[in-house]
């Protein structure tokens, strides 16, 4: 009986390869890459989408978009010119909607994720690039904030060496602008890389450096544009002054006095850097790159008394671009810290409002920061 069980079971194991519904499967399509990069950096974008029938990239290294075509398996491809060095944003627009290429795991930190990030080496080297330099860590914490009474993220640099040191570091806030948030400055402005390279130069002193989120959702409600400014701004002075300071003070060695303490920002955080900066005892070193500069009414006492203001800034260095938007805005800044006698340094460029131009901002201001004669 037992080899009757066997003989059944092994006539019942063996099928043909053409009997019953066991078919072949059939090829999966290659993977869709984008983007591709060749030697001289022409760049092929590419994306699956069966029912579009529109497809173009839109990046910053060119005015027009660059249409994409659709091939096989409903794959749309476009291949660029060569694109310059430098770290670009772009997006794919499907059918007239901005997104993030799929392809591309490097995305721009935004309030709404819809750019992808391009970064193009070159020689030589650029200071946002990585180079084979002394590297410093960012660290990423979540705190509960007083000001919000909610969760909140914050990212911190720690110079190289930090680690194996007992040394006090001088400490910079590092501030984002309006559509981004505590992430940009590392992941798309490469900040990370400036330092490291700056300071493996000698050209910037090695610093802790505190990047937080700079919005603040409960000014919203306001609906005078003045009134959300003043209240953003109030809250965020009182985040920062309650719960970032307090925070890398209590994780990391960094100084407290305010020779040893400088803010800066872009955009929206460049007005909150002349905003907190010019209010608060709490720094010596201000930076505002194509700032949303703030109301009057926000610095008065600030500037009331220029002679206390410019006895205790070390340095208040404000940056923008001939083609930026905010260029008139900054100039009837400049004319009142003129008026009112609050020592300032200006520097107009070629640009607009854009990385690009931040990035070489911060790479102009860190070495004026910290240092005996700015």
């Amino acid at each position: 009986m037992r080899q009757l069980i066997l003989a059944v079971l092994a006539i019942v194991s063996f099928v043909p390869a053409n009997a019953g519904e066991d078919k072949p499967a059939a090829p999966r399509p290659p993977p869709v890459v984008s983007p591709e990069i060749a030697a001289d950096r022409s760049v092929t974008f590419r994306i699956k989408a069966a029912q579009a029938t529109k497809v173009e990239v839109r990046g910053q290294w060119a005015k027009d978009a660059l249409v994409l075509t659709k091939g096989e398996h409903h794959v749309w491809a476009g291949t660029s010119a060569p694109i310059p060095a430098g770290v670009w944003e772009y997006s794919l627009v499907v059918d007239g909607v901005a997104m993030i290429d799929p392809g591309n795991s490097a995305i721009k930190p935004m309030r709404e994720p819809r750019t992808s990030i391009l970064a193009l080496g070159g020689t030589p080297a650029q200071p946002w690039d990585f180079q084979d330099v002394p590297h410093g860590t960012v660290h990423n914490h979540v705190y509960q904030s007083q000001a919000f009474n909610a969760p909140r993220e914050v990212s911190i640099y720690t110079p190289p060496g930090y680690e194996t040191s007992n040394a006090v570091y001088p400490l910079l806030v590092l501030q984002h602008g309006s559509g981004d948030n505590q992430a940009t400055w590392t992941a798309h402005g490469k900040a990370h890389f400036i330092f490291d390279n700056l300071i493996a130069s000698k050209r910037a002193q090695p610093m802790v450096v505190l990047m937080l989120n700079g919005h603040a959702p409960v000014a919203s409600r306001a609906e005078d544009p003045a009134q959300r400014w003043l209240q953003s701004m109030e809250v965020f002075r009182n985040e920062l002054s309650q719960d970032a300071l307090p925070l890398v003070e209590r994780l990391y060695r960094v100084a407290k006095k305010p020779e040893q303490r400088a803010i800066a920002g872009l955009s929206m955080g460049g007005g909150q850097s002349l905003g907190a900066g010019l209010t608060l005892d709490s720094f010596g070193w201000i930076g505002a790159f194509s700032a949303a500069a703030p109301p009057t009414s926000m610095i008065d006492p600030a500037l009331a008394d220029a002679a206390a203001t410019n006895a205790r800034l070390r340095l208040l260095w404000i940056a923008i671009g001939k083609d930026d938007f905010l260029l008139e805005r900054n100039e009837k800044f400049i004319a009142l810290l003129k008026d009112k006698g609050i020592r300032h340094e200006y520097l107009l460029t070629e640009g607009g409002h854009s990385w690009p131009v931040w990035r070489q901002y911060l790479v102009d201001f860190l070495p004026r920061l910290f240092v005996s004669s700015p």
